[in-house]
């Protein structure tokens, strides 16, 4: 029964719906994964085993009756703990919301239902998204399970984790700096932040806020894909996501790279990279040559970017929780404080700038990529770090002085409204996970996991699992 735990979304997919295995089955091995794993790793941090289960037996009878199924039929998943669910304690990390139970449900979770896929529970993260590094003082903090002293990442890394650890085989996730990408690079898995509107948005306080994306998570692109297809596409509640029509992502992952002409960029034109990280990318570019890929060293102008974006969410915060900072200050951590006031204090004149430079910053990466149809390069600027450290204050030897600054390698790609991936790249001498980023052009998700998927199968990182797995499944032989 564990080793359903270790199969793709897909597989379990196809054996579900060919009635070789139950949806009780699944549930259960996943269930009895995360009572094994999860005490270790703390990623999954509500729980709702007798609900997945009546709800895994009404799918067996769906299938039984020979229903149409969904895409997702009988899948286990997990919802970030930002996303509501009506009936079901959502937190966002934060005490101020501790003992939440919310009356509406998330429009990313609904389509994930409609699929046919089973709530098995809510997964950690930083209080109210904020920092890529998960713990928060409602549950604690989320450990990376190829090395449980170092972070997973965040703000997506209860999902993340859930993940690598077969404790569930899709996920959701939010990313406004990176919260896909950085928890997917740390933990071994791929995250695709796909292009504003693609994955509509609800409820949020701010429609047409562009940099704020919801979507998948999973241990392959595949079934990225296939979750991705069961959430993206346009709807009335999110302005940003009509006219924009979904692709059927998961029929499409194969394509002819030859020629293609995509630019390399190890630290995005003088960020500072941890060698360790360099490293490991550097001796994957020859799996994209190898694949026909034409690379250059080579990246767009993204000056302005850090001026674009810490306007932007400064004021995204100070719009979003403001209220909070009024009511519940005692509550909160010192980083979403500093967040909220640094909003408070803008002035119309500094968003007007920010504005002006986001505009010609479109056109110029825009320009960019009209040369290369994709662009390479890290997606965190370090390796995972220690699980009792906050936030990253040092790369090299350059000082960082917000918590924000370690995050540029995702946040500047997230200005740009591009769709990127995570994708496993290989691992560091210690074992520890690096992720490549993957950017392609407006609105084409598609190419980007087809680009994903060429490099997953040419090199196949995503087949290591985390020491913890082995760990957990020795203590229980023992036991």
């Amino acid at each position: 029964m564990s080793e359903l735990c270790d199969l793709t979304a897909r597989e379990l997919v196809r054996l579900i719906h060919g009635k070789e295995v139950s949806a009780r089955e699944v549930m259960t091995a996943h269930l009895a994964r995360i009572d094994r794993i999860n005490p270790a790793v703390n990623a999954i941090v509500t729980l709702l085993p007798e609900a997945a289960l009546e709800a895994a037996d009404a799918a067996d009878v769906a299938v039984a009756r020979g229903d149409d199924l969904g895409p997702l039929h009988g899948l286990p998943i997990a919802h970030k703990d930002l996303f509501v669910t009506a009936g079901i304690r959502t937190t966002f990390g934060s005490l101020a919301f501790s003992d939440h139970v919310p009356d509406q449900t998330a429009l990313i979770v609904e389509r994930e239902r409609q699929a046919g896929a089973i709530t098995i529970g809510k997964t950690n993260t930083p209080e109210l998204g904020a920092g890529s590094q998960t713990f928060n003082e409602v549950f604690g903090v989320t450990r990376n399970p190829y090395d449980l002293t170092r972070t997973c990442g965040g703000s997506s890394g209860g999902a993340a984790v859930a993940l690598a650890t077969g404790m569930v085989p899709i996920a959701d996730g939010s990313d406004l700096g990176g919260s896909l990408r950085n928890p997917a690079s740390f933990c071994n898995v791929v995250g695709l932040r796909a292009s504003p509107g693609r994955v509509p948005r609800w409820p949020t306080p701010a429609p047409w806020f562009p940099f704020n994306v919801h979507g998948p998570m999973a241990r392959t692109v595949g079934d990225v894909a296939l979750l991705l297809d069961a959430v993206a596409g346009p709807d009335p509640v999110a302005p940003l996501s009509l006219g924009i029509p979904a692709p059927r992502f998961a029929t499409m992952l194969d394509r002819d790279f030859d020629r293609t002409r995509v630019a390399w960029s190890p630290d995005l034109g003088g960020l500072p990279v941890e060698t360790a990280v360099t490293s490991v990318l550097d001796r994957q570019r020859t799996a994209f040559e190898s694949i026909g890929c034409l690379t250059d060293d080579a990246q767009p102008d993204l000056s302005d970017t850090d001026d674009i974006f810490t306007t932007w969410r400064a004021w995204y915060y100070d719009l979003a929780f403001a209220p909070l900072l009024a009511y519940h200050r005692h509550l909160l951590k010192d980083t979403v404080i500093w967040n909220i006031e640094a909003g408070q204090a803008l002035t119309g004149s500094q968003v007007a700038d920010a504005e002006r430079k986001r505009a010609a910053l479109y056109h110029r990466v825009r320009r960019f990529m009209e040369r290369y149809e994709f662009l390479l390069l890290p997606v965190t600027q370090v390796v995972p770090f220690d699980v009792e450290q906050p936030y990253v204050t040092r790369i090299n030897n350059e000082e960082l002085p917000t918590y924000l600054d370690w995050m540029k390698s995702c946040y500047q790609i997230s200005v740009t409204g591009l769709p990127a991936a995570s994708v496993p790249c290989g691992f560091t001498d210690s074992g520890l996970p690096v992720g490549l980023q993957i950017v392609g052009r407006p609105y084409d998700e598609l190419g980007v996991l087809q680009l994903a998927n060429a490099f997953e199968q040419a090199t196949g990182f995503w087949k290591r699992r985390p020491n913890v797995i082995h760990t957990s499944q020795e203590t229980g032989n023992r036991g």
